[in-house]
This record gives structure tokens, C-alpha cells and sequence, in this order.
């Protein structure tokens, strides 16, 4: 026998039906939810990559001295002591005359390398010079931690100008500073030549 439907068996099963369809507007609230999900993590790489390539930051130096755009390597300075290999090394190059300002580079620089602190035995001192120092500051420099080496022809052909140099445990000279005309540009030189080592020491796997 069939059964009969009764009207409120009707009206339970048109509820039924009605409760299971989306809302009218569930479709575009999700699209709208998907775009603005997508904004949030698109966006700002959007904008960093329009800042980069239009130059709206300025943007930041990694280092303090200048990178040696040629290569130049220890060998090539006829630099091969046994004891400086597998170090880092600050190498003071001496102009041929060493005026009071000069002097006072030379303490500056060691200065940076005694700030060095616990690093200081990953690092060596070395004045390149020729003979301009008197017999006292021979003296005083013999007090001190610097590796001094006498200049050559061949480092001055391949370096005209006094500068003070950093190189590489693996013998690669990497960054040049050059050295203050002034008294007062002393203090700037010598932070400069402590960030730029510490930075170097930090980052490092090798000395």
C-alpha cells in the first residue's frame, strides 16, 4: 500500500532542502576572502621588489673599505712567511715618508687589531715599510705585535699608494682603506678597520 505524505512531513523535507543550498553570496564573500588572503603575503614582496628596482631606499654597504676590484694575493707581493699562513692579516703598507700623522695611523691601526679582543690570535699585524723609521721608533714598534716586513720593488709597482690592506687566510687580499690626511679622521679610520674585521671574523670558516 502506498503511503500517504502528510502535509507536515512536506514542509520538514522543503526545510530540509533549503537549509542544504549556499547562501546567494557565499561564492563571492570566498573569492573576496581568497583575494585579500593573497594580497597579505603578495603584496609587500610586490612593493619591495618596485622599492629595490626604483631605488626608493637607499641602499646599505656591507663593508667599510673598498673591495679590490683586481685580484691580488699575498704570492703576488712576494709575501710567503710561514708564520702568516692561515691567517687574516691587517697589512699597513708605510708611504715612503712617516710624518706625526702617519705615526699616529700606525698606533691607530693596532689599536684596532688589540680591539679585536679573543679574535686577536686569528689575526696578524703587518707594516710593510721601507727605512724611515729612527732608531727609537724601531724600538717602540719592536714592543709591539706587528709583522714587519721590508717593502720591495715588487709590492710597490703593484701598490703605488700607502694604504692600509686586508687579506684572506687563504692569501687573497679582499679590502682596502685608505689612510686618513687628518688627525681628526683617525677615530673613523680606525672603527672602520674594527667593523669590517669583526664582520669578517664573524662570518668566516677558515682562520
Amino acid at each position: 500500500m502506498a503511503k500517504s505524505i502528510s502535509p507536515s512531513d512536506s514542509t520538514n523535507n522543503s526545510s530540509s532542502i533549503i537549509t542544504d543550498q549556499p547562501e546567494p553570496n557565499s561564492t563571492h564573500k570566498n573569492r573576496r576572502s581568497l583575494l585579500m588572503l593573497l594580497a597579505v603575503f603578495i603584496l609587500p614582496i610586490l612593493l619591495a621588489k618596485l622599492a629595490l628596482d626604483n631605488q626608493w631606499l637607499d641602499q646599505g654597504v656591507t663593508n667599510q673599505g673598498e673591495l679590490l676590484t683586481q685580484p691580488l694575493t699575498l704570492n703576488d707581493l712576494g709575501i710567503n712567511e710561514v708564520g702568516l699562513t692561515q691567517q687574516w692579516l691587517i697589512i699597513y703598507q708605510v708611504p715612503k715618508t712617516c710624518p706625526e700623522i702617519c705615526l699616529h695611523s700606525i698606533e691607530t691601526v693596532h689599536n684596532s687589531y688589540v680591539t679585536l679582543g679573543k679574535d686577536m690570535p686569528r689575526v696578524t699585524p703587518v707594516l710593510l715599510k721601507s727605512d724611515v723609521f729612527s732608531a727609537q721608533q724601531r724600538k717602540q714598534l719592536s714592543k709591539s705585535q706587528w709583522k714587519i716586513l721590508s717593502l720591495t720593488s715588487q709590492m710597490n709597482n703593484l701598490l703605488p699608494t700607502a694604504q692600509v690592506l686586508i687579506a684572506d687566510p687563504l692569501g687573497n687580499i679582499i679590502l682596502t682603506h685608505q689612510l686618513p690626511e687628518q688627525a681628526p679622521q683617525q677615530a673613523a679610520f680606525g672603527k672602520a678597520i674594527v667593523a669590517d674585521m669583526k664582520k669578517l671574523l664573524k662570518y668566516s670558516k677558515v682562520g
